[in-house]
């Protein structure tokens, strides 16, 4: 993902920089920030981003994740990618969110991107380059956030505890399970996970098992083994589980995608 060392985004004296580039599954980028924001754009693929201390999200193909300056991450290639990096100046990033995020990316969006990436290095700002990059920050101003996050608790109680849900994410354990378990009431659990995540200990649960099974969705595995191995009674209630969340089934979630994205 790497490949031969470029000119640092900040070092070029424009609003953006777009670069593009391919990486094979397992590739892995260490912990690093950067001076300027970070649009991560996959046309396919997918990868897991995680934010220190912030948590975990997982970007689809034709999704992108939003990476604000200086948030310290790493990314993990989870299935090939083919993408493209938008580096955002921060005085153009002015009112784009502080915290990072997965973003739904519109067929407008996508072409504004695709089109970007074929400017030269030092595009005319003052033609018809610059009102290009004028409607693609437009653009990404209006983009929806979609929830494929995985916030990350800070005390070890929880940490142990969600550690554990991600590792057997077939074990559909109880809060009473833990309270057994750890010895803490059910009600102090629960005060701790909303203060900490954001979330119920259930939505929390649901969540580390929907992003497990869209990583595994996207490397080709059948919906039906999935929904067995995560402990469902059936794969229709699994489907109903994933369309709840993401407002289609699995099929129509990866198809309808790459039908409006092409390559």
């Amino acid at each position: 993902m790497q490949g031969k060392r470029l000119q640092a985004a900040e070092d070029i004296p424009r609003r953006i920089v777009v670069r593009s580039s391919d990486a094979p599954s397992s590739d892995y980028v260490p912990m690093h920030s950067h001076a300027w924001g970070q649009l991560l754009f996959l046309t396919e693929g997918l990868v897991k981003a995680t934010a220190e201390g912030a948590g975990t999200w997982i970007v689809p193909p034709q999704r992108a994740v939003w990476l604000p300056a200086h948030i310290e991450h790493e990314i993990t290639v989870i299935h090939a990618v083919k993408m493209r990096n938008v580096y955002i100046a921060p005085q153009a990033a002015l009112h784009l969110p502080l915290s990072c995020q997965v973003i739904n990316v519109s067929s407008l969006l996508r072409e504004l991107i695709i089109a970007l990436a074929g400017l030269p290095p030092l595009y005319d700002e003052q033609g018809t380059d610059g009102r290009l990059v004028d409607v693609f920050l437009d653009q990404l101003h209006l983009c929806e956030e979609i929830p494929l996050h995985l916030p990350q608790p800070r005390s070890d109680t929880l940490l142990k505890i969600t550690a554990t849900l991600i590792a057997k994410p077939e074990q559909h354990f109880s809060m009473q399970h833990w309270q057994q378990t750890l010895g803490i009431s059910s009600r102090t659990l629960a005060r701790k996970f909303s203060e900490e995540t954001g979330m119920t200990y259930s939505q929390w649960r649901q969540q580390a098992i929907l992003l497990n099974a869209l990583q595994r969705i996207a490397q080709g595995e059948a919906v039906a083994n999935i929904a067995l191995d995560l402990g469902y009674q059936s794969q229709s209630a699994f489907i109903s589980m994933f369309k709840k969340a993401l407002g289609k089934t699995p099929g129509q979630y990866f198809c309808s995608r790459r039908e409006e994205g092409g390559g």
